[in-house]
């Protein structure tokens, strides 16, 4: 006979107050895999989490999922409240901003790509500034000759602007009435359905000494 009749239930009850706490503490979002080392083996640590994310529906904070990892943050109809003064001493450019949402859309693709899509040369310092935000990221190199290297967005970039994955990503026009697209690029442009997952079929992996840098000819 089981003389603790409501054991399992106290068991998810504290394991709900860990992921409560872990998740608080935290300045990253974190990924099941992080979290499961916090509630032990057998927790059904999906289940949970959805659980919390209810818990916390209509509170001024509430569990978000950026990609494949969780987080709290700020009610959206709230954010005002709390708002950071932006630190930057030097905002985002208009070429920045068009080459993130190129790669946001098109990605994996090249600087090459990104240039076509653009009509115009995209510095390396571009590149550097978006990569420095903890923005974009260097997927793999493309199996085309010079082998160029892909780009891709990070889950930083996912939690910044508030999308749980790139297909929340908004369309084109509401790109162009945001300021994001100017008019200099082709009226006829298309948006994609992005690709974020495992490199592809023409993707190889990064070089080791692509992580101090790289120089793309393509």
């Amino acid at each position: 006979m089981n003389d603790h009749p409501d054991e399992p239930s106290q068991v998810n009850e504290r394991n709900l107050r860990v992921l409560e706490a872990v998740l608080f503490a935290s300045v990253e979002p974190l990924d099941v895999h992080s979290l499961l080392a916090y509630v032990g083996e057998g927790a059904d640590i999906a289940n949970l989490l959805i659980t919390l994310q209810q818990r916390y529906a209509g509170r001024g904070v509430n569990l978000v999922q950026r990609g494949d990892k969780w987080a709290f943050r700020t009610a959206e109809d709230l954010g005002f409240l709390l708002r950071r003064e932006e630190n930057e001493t030097r905002p985002l450019s208009r070429a920045a901003l068009e080459t993130l949402s190129i790669i946001a859309y098109h990605q994996p693709t090249t600087r090459a790509e990104i240039e076509e899509v653009r009509g115009v040369a995209t510095g390396k310092g571009t590149i550097d500034l978006l990569m420095e935000a903890g923005w974009i990221r260097m997927r793999g190199r493309r199996r085309t000759p010079g082998r160029p290297v892909t780009y891709g967005t990070t889950d930083a970039f996912l939690d910044h602007f508030g999308l749980e994955s790139l297909s929340d990503l908004p369309g084109l026009d509401e790109l162009k009435g945001a300021g994001l697209l100017s008019g200099r690029l082709p009226s006829t442009m298309q948006i994609p359905l992005p690709f974020d997952g495992a490199l592809r079929d023409d993707e190889d992996p990064l070089d080791p000494d692509d992580l101090d840098g790289e120089d793309e000819n393509a």
